[in-house]
C-alpha cells in the first residue's frame, strides 16, 4: 500500500487540536517534530541513542506529521483536513504559518521511521512510560512502569499535557479512590490511576478507536479488571459520583462540563484538567470557580496549564 505523508508547518499551541483533526481524519499515525525537542538533555542511561537531525526540524515553529492511505479519496481528505484546521482560527489558536504540504513514503519507511520518536521516558517520581518493543528495567524498586503501544492512533504518553495530569495523580490520589478519565486516548491516565491505587476507573472517549486502544493497553499493563471504557459523550448520563475526574483535552471542551463534573465529584473530591493553552488559561480557571471549586494548584509546563481543583466538603453538587 501507498502512503501520503501531509506535513503542517503551525505552532506549538496548534499540535494537540491538527493531531485530532487528523486522527478523526482517519490518519496512521501523527509525529511531531519540535525544534526544542533538540535542545533537550535526555538520559541516556539505557543506552539509548538519539538520532535527531536538525535538518528535519523546521526553523520557526512545528511540523505535525501524519500518514494518510492513497485511494481515491485522497484529495477530499486533504481538503476536510485543510477546512478543519482553518476553522481552530475561529477558536483563536495561533497556526503560524500553517502550511501543509504532501509527500509519498513506501509503506516499510511508514511503518518504522515513526517509532525512533518513542523511547522510555520517566514522566514523574515513580512512573516511566515505555513502548512495548522497548527492553526496559526498572532502577528503583518503587518504579512504576507503564508500557503503552500507541498502534500510531494516539500520542506517547510524553506530552506535556500528560506529564502534568500524571504529576497530579501520583501528588493525590489515594488508595482506592474511584475515578473518571474524561477523553481516554490511549488509556495511559486510566493505567496510571489503577497503579497508583485506583479501585475502578471509568474511561469515557467518544472515538471507538480511543476505547479500543485504551482496553488494549489496560490488559497489556494487567489492568484490564479495574478500568472500564466505553464511548460516551464527556459526562452525559452519568449519574454517579467519585473521588476524581481526570481530564487531559481541549479547554473548549473543558469548559463544556465543569458543571457535570462538579455534580459527578463527591465532596472533598479532585478535578484534574490539563490540555489547556496560557491564552485559555484564565477561562477556565473562572468557569472551575464559577462552578464552585476551590482552585488548588496551576502547574504549567512548556505552553501548557494544569489546573487542580477540589470540591469542598461541605457544598452538595
Amino acid at each position: 500500500m501507498k502512503w501520503s505523508e501531509i506535513c503542517i508547518l503551525t505552532t506549538n499551541e496548534a499540535i494537540e487540536p491538527i493531531s485530532n483533526i487528523l486522527h478523526e481524519a482517519g490518519a496512521s499515525g501523527v509525529v511531531i517534530e519540535d525544534p526544542k525537542d533538540l535542545m533537550k538533555d535526555r538520559e541516556t542511561s539505557l543506552g539509548e541513542i538519539y538520532e535527531l537531525n536538525p535538518e528535519d526540524y523546521p526553523e520557526e515553529g512545528v511540523y505535525v506529521k501524519a500518514y494518510l492511505a492513497v485511494n481515491s479519496f485522497l484529495g477530499e481528505t486533504v481538503d476536510q483536513i485543510k477546512e478543519a484546521i482553518n476553522n481552530l482560527l475561529l477558536y483563536d489558536f495561533d497556526l503560524g504559518h500553517n502550511k501543509i504540504t504532501l509527500s509519498e513514503v513506501n509503506e516499510e519507511e511508514w511503518a518504522t521511521a515513526w517509532k525512533k520518536y518513542y523511547k522510555p521516558v520517566k514522566i514523574s517520581e515513580k512512573i516511566t512510560i515505555t513502548p512495548t518493543w522497548e527492553e526496559y528495567s526498572p532502577v528503583s524498586s518503587d518504579e512504576i512502569i507503564i508500557e503503552l503501544d500507541p498502534g500510531m492512533a494516539f500520542g506517547t504518553g510524553t506530552h506535556p499535557t500528560t506529564v502534568l495530569s500524571v504529576q497530579a495523580l501520583e501528588r493525590y490520589l489515594r488508595p482506592e479512590d474511584k475515578v473518571i478519565d474524561v477523553g481516554s486516548g490511549s488509556g495511559v491516565l486510566s493505567i496510571a490511576s489503577v497503579l497508583l491505587g485506583a479501585s475502578e476507573v471509568h474511561a469515557f472517549d467518544l472515538d471507538d478507536i480511543a476505547v479500543k486502544s485504551t482496553t488494549i493497553n489496560a490488559k497489556l499493563n494487567r489492568v484490564g479488571d479495574k478500568i472500564s471504557a466505553r464511548k460516551n459523550n464527556l459526562l452525559d448520563q452519568v449519574d454517579f459520583q467519585v473521588e476524581v475526574i481526570v481530564s487531559n483535552i481541549l479547554a473548549e471542551i473543558i469548559i463544556r462540563f465543569v458543571e457535570e463534573a462538579y455534580d459527578c465529584i463527591k465532596p472533598g473530591g479532585l478535578f484534574i484538567t490539563s490540555g489547556i493553552i496560557q491564552a485559555k488559561k484564565q477561562q477556565v480557571k473562572d468557569k472551575l470557580l464559577t462552578a464552585g471549586f476551590e482552585v488548588m494548584e496551576v502547574n504549567e509546563m512548556e505552553d501548557w496549564v494544569a489546573f487542580i481543583a477540589r470540591k469542598p466538603d461541605g457544598k452538595q453538587g
